[in-house]
């Protein structure tokens, strides 16, 4: 989505008139991007007029195409300012990230420095490798790209930035990020102008060039578990943005410096679905075991261990080193303190007390895991403890660290908050705390509807339609676990029963859920679900989530009493309260499963007919724009 796109002279008259900065804020309000702010209503104040300034270089051409504010196909990612045209051979895209800082200071992690942003000195990524992330995201997603043969051309503009400060921005640790994309202080306006010119000086050949990136055929989206053997193999599959980047280089450092440092350390990584907690954990573990350090993969979940491990299998990978990489969080009850350089904790908040088949072997595993060595890293989300034993929280985590001597960091430079699932829309995300009435939002009526959501009333037409979307292998069903495992027994049982002749067994019978061709028709459960992730998802939402009296209301009694303990043992009240929160925590992880779509059933009429009526008042407030152009 380009908010604002024009041609240089276009863009000239609308700088005069002064009425950028206010079409940008009212189209945001609009698109439901969820972003402005009156912080970033005075950058663009600020920065236009300077950027505007360079553009206006007379070897440019007035038709020269500019825009503004492009969010980044299947992330939440905006890029500031681009500049697209010919050189007189060649299309090219400049892309400009504009920074209002007047100074910073390096720091010894890889692309991060410290700035003051958002009222405070923050960690973050360097400008330069952030702009060059965002040209390789865009040229990564589009294929017309690089059908077209447009060239991306990223650079960083810091126009306040003095002269004094040059040395930190400019240190020699980020030689690769600004030799990848140009750095450009205050006194450095004529030099980015000469950047520009170099490869922007005429119309592009193509036409419209942004119409070409806004509209262009996006690449079959990666998952990780698709990419895990080439990410092993030191492949850098996925590209980190900004507080990715910064989480990645924090841990990836103090590993490093635990050769010197003989404390232990304990690091909270939180974020959301789809914010690339997975991502960053695999990556680091690939890097970690390179660089000659002991590491493992934790897990309390089955379902991402077996499918990460199933699929390096069949790769160069022995299965006996890949058991070693790939271990459950119930495995370190009786392992000695500090074997491990580094665990890597995904879904921290899955966490139990106890281990074990029946739940009486150790301690506390999250004691267990800090204790196990010297680097332990917890990637949650409290939002999706699914279960009445996952005891995975901040406050848990912070007290065992505490008791065994072990340095917590746990602070804001260590929030993920890019998303890339859910079309890269952070207001679904919110929309989904709203409509299951886990906590009110400013997305009850509107969020960035670019995401393909649709409620069924035939479970069957959901079916078929997932099927039609089911390209590469990446569409699955998956329910909330109120239907008995009957062919857990007898593979001839249908365990799943619908109204219109719907049937489907689950598919706990294999590991391979979220990859095996043959899985498509079978239902898969937040079990064999939470940690991985799909181009589309069907999600059938049973009868423990219901609405009456203009509430949503659960019913955890009617959830399978055999095969699944999630909500077992509901005594007191506040039992009654957890369990409450733990189904609504199912299905928000559920419908956020889906990186391009989610189709929804629900058994109960009047949620059916609540979901529809949310979702056809975020229709309704979504704006129809008439070209790309703000007028």
């Amino acid at each position: 989505m380009i908010v604002y796109s024009g041609t240089k002279s276009s863009f000239r008259v609308d700088m005069v008139n002064g009425v950028i900065s206010k079409n940008l804020n009212t189209m945001f309000r609009l698109l439901g991007i969820g972003r402005e702010s009156q912080a970033e209503y005075r950058s663009w104040e600020n920065s236009l007029p300077r950027i505007g300034m360079v553009v206006m270089d007379p070897r440019i051409d007035d038709d020269v195409q500019i825009a503004l504010e492009y969010q980044i196909p299947l992330t939440s990612k905006r890029v500031d300012f681009m500049v697209a045209g010919s050189d007189g051979d060649n299309d090219n895209v400049v892309i400009i990230e504009l920074k209002q800082w007047q100074e910073c200071t390096a720091t010894s992690r890889e692309n991060v420095v410290q700035a003051f942003v958002g009222g405070a000195m923050r960690d973050v990524v360097h400008p330069s490798q952030q702009a060059y992330s965002y040209a390789q995201l865009i040229e990564n997603f589009n294929e017309d790209i690089r059908a077209y043969g447009i060239s991306l051309h990223p650079c960083a503009y810091l126009h306040n930035y003095g002269e004094e400060a040059r040395s930190h921005i400019c240190n020699q640790r980020y030689a690769e990020a600004i030799s990848d994309a140009p750095v450009f202080l205050q006194q450095d306006g004529y030099r980015l102008s000469d950047f520009i010119a170099c490869h922007v000086t005429k119309k592009p050949h193509n036409g419209n060039i942004f119409e070409i990136i806004e509209n262009g055929k996006l690449k079959p989206s990666k998952s990780l578990q698709d990419s895990i053997g080439k990410i092993l193999d030191g492949n850098p599959e996925f590209i980190m943005i900004d507080e990715q980047q910064v989480a990645y280089a924090t841990i990836l450092k103090l590993v490093e410096n635990t050769v010197s440092d003989s404390r232990k350390h304990t690091i909270v990584v939180q974020g959301g679905p789809g914010t690339g907690k997975s991502v960053i954990a695999i990556q680091l573990l690939a890097k970690i075991l390179n660089n000659g350090y002991s590491c493992a993969y934790v897990t309390k979940n089955s379902a991402p261990r077996s499918t990460f491990s199933n699929n390096l299998v069949s790769g160069r990978h022995r299965l006996s080193y890949l058991r070693g990489l790939f271990k459950s969080s119930g495995s370190f009850y009786d392992v000695k303190a500090d074997t491990f350089d580094c665990l890597l904790v995904d879904e921290a908040h899955r966490l139990n007390l106890k281990s074990g088949l029946y739940g009486k072997v150790g301690e506390n595993q999250v004691r267990e895991l800090i204790n196990a060595s010297r680097i332990s890293v917890f990637f949650i989300d409290e939002d999706q403890a699914v279960t009445m034993k996952d005891i995975g929280t901040i406050a848990e985590i912070r007290k065992q660290a505490e008791s065994l001597g072990s340095v917590l960091h746990c602070n804001e430079s260590l929030k993920l908050t890019s998303q890339f699932r859910c079309n890269g829309s952070d207001g679904y995300i919110a929309f989904l705390d709203d409509l299951l009435q886990i906590r009110q939002t400013a997305n009850r009526d509107w969020f960035d509807l670019d995401y393909d959501i649709r409620v069924f009333d035939d479970p069957c037409e959901m079916r078929n339609q997932l099927r039609i979307r089911n390209t590469g292998n990446k569409a699955r069903m998956i329910a909330g676990y109120c239907y008995p495992w009957a062919s857990k027994k007898d593979k001839s049982r249908i365990d799943i029963r619908l109204p219109g002749g719907f049937e489907a067994q689950w598919n706990f019978t294999t590991d391979r859920f979220a990859t095996n061709p043959d899985s498509f028709d079978q239902v898969g459960c937040i079990h064999s679900t939470q940690g991985l992730e799909f181009d589309y998802v069907g999600i059938i939402i049973g009868r423990d989530l219901k609405y009456a009296d203009g509430e949503v209301v659960t019913d955890f009694e009617v959830r399978s009493k055999a095969g699944d303990a999630s909500v077992y043992g509901v005594k007191t009240e506040a039992d009654r309260i957890r369990a409450d929160r733990i189904t609504r925590n199912v299905y928000k992880t559920l419908l956020s499963r889906g990186q391009k779509g989610c189709f929804i059933y629900c058994e109960d009429k009047a949620l059916s007919d609540y979901f529809k009526m949310r979702i056809s008042k975020v229709r309704a407030n979504t704006p129809v724009l008439e070209g790309a152009r703000i007028i």
